[in-house]
């Protein structure tokens, strides 16, 4: 990165994705503030005994009040915006409170961010956001939305986004939950072995963030080629890791869950840019004039395939060993590795 002596704001920065960005940058001269915007007090003062570091700055506040948000952008040159209400069940209950923190909040941090002339917003959005089912992926399409039109009003900040699918031991996450029902001899629980998931480590997340940082144009969506797998053979490879036999009891789907999860829509692989490692999705940017494009539709589209968690290479039992072996949770509780672990 060709920056030095930034001010990086990370909203919803207690939580696994600020984490890992301050366990990134902390020590280098790229930042000489990284300012922790979250509404959880105790996980701030968890971080704050935790990394002892001035300069490290936490402000409390809700992305869904602009007044709130407005003051924590002020003199910031970059923003990553990660907060958001993540888990599927809790949003499929209460969809009004996905809607006010991934749709309304995002909004009011891009304005914020425009108001105050930072360089660029960063908006991390998920997989479920692509032909959405659940009232979260619903959400996040709309905050997709959201940052792509609030990017072709401003003059002084560019909005991009980064869409991503599960994240390796992440707050909530199968593999905790998975390796806890082992570690107590319990049967492990699994809504549908044939379920298949991108699997990513959060220094993966934290790559894709930083390959949108350095490349992004305004509207850009960028998509990491991420290895997966089926949460049957995920749980196969835990037994087999742990060595201890315990049973698989199949729970049935939950709500809003889906058989396998999409990176890029069919209609977005039209346009994609293959970059490597990552897909890069231009902006739409026609205007309101409709009337021109009646004639001039896109052809070929029923040639173009989704890329999805069902028709990209399957890790196996074996690839996934391999795979979350490297996570830290993983490296202590079953190979008594002494890593640091955090408080995802």
């Amino acid at each position: 990165m060709q920056i030095k002596d930034k001010t990086l704001l990370i909203t919803g920065g207690t939580g696994s994705f600020g984490t890992a960005v301050l366990n990134r940058f902390l020590h280098t001269d790229h930042f000489r503030e990284i300012r922790i915007f979250s509404r959880d007090e105790k996980k701030q003062d968890d971080m704050r005994n935790l990394y002892k570091n001035d300069k490290i700055k936490y402000y409390i506040g809700d992305v869904r009040d602009y007044y709130g948000v407005e003051p924590a952008t002020r003199g910031v040159d970059y923003i990553f915006h990660a907060a958001a209400l993540k888990q599927v069940p809790s949003c499929e209950f209460f969809p009004m409170q996905a809607v006010k923190t991934n749709v309304e909040g995002t909004s009011n941090v891009i304005r914020a961010a425009g108001a105050n002339k930072v360089k660029k917003v960063i908006c991390l959005s998920t997989d479920k956001a692509a032909y959405p089912i659940n009232a979260m992926g619903i959400s996040k399409a709309m905050m997709e939305k959201v940052a792509v039109a609030e990017s072709r009003n401003l003059t002084d900040t560019v909005v991009c986004l980064t869409r991503y699918g599960n994240v390796m031991a992440s707050r909530g996450s199968v593999i905790p939950l998975f390796l806890n029902q082992i570690q107590k001899g319990e049967p492990i629980t699994i809504t549908d072995p044939q379920m298949s998931r991108f699997f990513m480590s959060l220094e993966d997340a934290v790559d894709l963030v930083l390959f949108a940082f350095e490349n992004g144009n305004p509207g850009d969506l960028f998509v990491n080629k991420a290895p997966a797998g089926s949460i049957g053979d995920l749980a196969q490879a835990l037994i087999e890791l742990t060595g201890k036999e315990v049973p698989i009891k199949i729970i049935g789907t939950r709500h809003g869950e889906k058989l396998y999860e999409t990176l890029c829509t069919r209609e977005e692989m039209l346009n994609a840019e293959d970059m490597g490692e990552f897909y890069r999705i231009p902006a739409d940017n026609r205007d309101l004039n409709y009337a021109k494009y009646f004639s001039e539709g896109t052809e070929d589209i029923s040639k173009v395939e989704d890329y999805h968690s069902h028709n990209t290479h399957q890790q196996g039992v074996e690839g996934l060993k391999k795979l979350i072996s490297k996570l830290p949770l993983i490296r202590k509780e079953i190979f008594g590795e002494d890593v640091q672990q955090y408080p995802y």
